[in-house]
């Protein structure tokens, strides 16, 4: 065990911003590892329960909000979302980083916890670049997208509550810049 504790890495940003595939590379590290949320949402195909999420019932859910399992946790359109403390605490105390890929609800929830925290808002260079990536995503339709749109204009009102905003125009250049604020070189890899 380490005698340092590891950092809460907290990502953020819209739809199709790029946050997935950016923790994705993150976690390749041997001191990184990825907090895998709780929700009640139904698995996609393809998600694997443990792994993606960990899938639960709305009654089990409430059963960890009563008993204060969540380090944070949210309502995002109509399902809900938690980070569960004893994952992310025992990541900390091996001195591992942790990133959590949580939405504005759930990083306003953690400005004031007493664990050591780094947040960063991934943003798309535009609306209309997004747009297109998420037709190019193929899984909705334009009202969908539309709805959608009109949430990441919300989310991004909270984009300067983050230590650091990044901006996804080249994910390699961007993904350079996200490991230099960690402090990440190729030699700690």
């Amino acid at each position: 065990m380490s005698s340092e504790l590891g950092r809460l890495i907290v990502v953020s940003g819209p739809t199709a911003s790029g946050k997935s595939t950016l923790w994705h590379g993150l976690v390749q590290r041997s001191t990184v590892d990825f907090s895998v949320s709780a929700t009640t949402r139904a698995p996609r195909e393809g998600e694997k329960d443990g792994y993606d999420y960990h899938f639960v019932s709305e009654e089990q859910f409430q059963k960890w909000v009563e008993g204060g399992a969540f380090l944070e946790y949210a309502e995002v359109h109509g399902k809900h979302y938690g980070t569960l403390r004893k994952h992310v605490e025992a990541s900390l105390a091996k001195g591992h980083d942790i990133v959590l890929e949580i939405d504005v609800q759930g990083a306003q929830q953690l400005k004031n916890c007493d664990l050591p925290i780094i947040s960063i808002f991934v943003q798309p260079p535009s609306l209309e670049v997004l747009r297109q990536r998420l037709r190019d995503r193929g899984t909705e339709t334009e009202e969908q997208m539309n709805l959608r749109l009109a949430v990441v204009e919300k989310e991004m009102t909270f984009a300067k509550d983050y230590m650091f905003q990044v901006i996804n125009d080249d994910f390699s250049r961007m993904e350079t810049e996200v490991e230099g604020i960690l402090g990440y070189t190729k030699e700690n890899a």
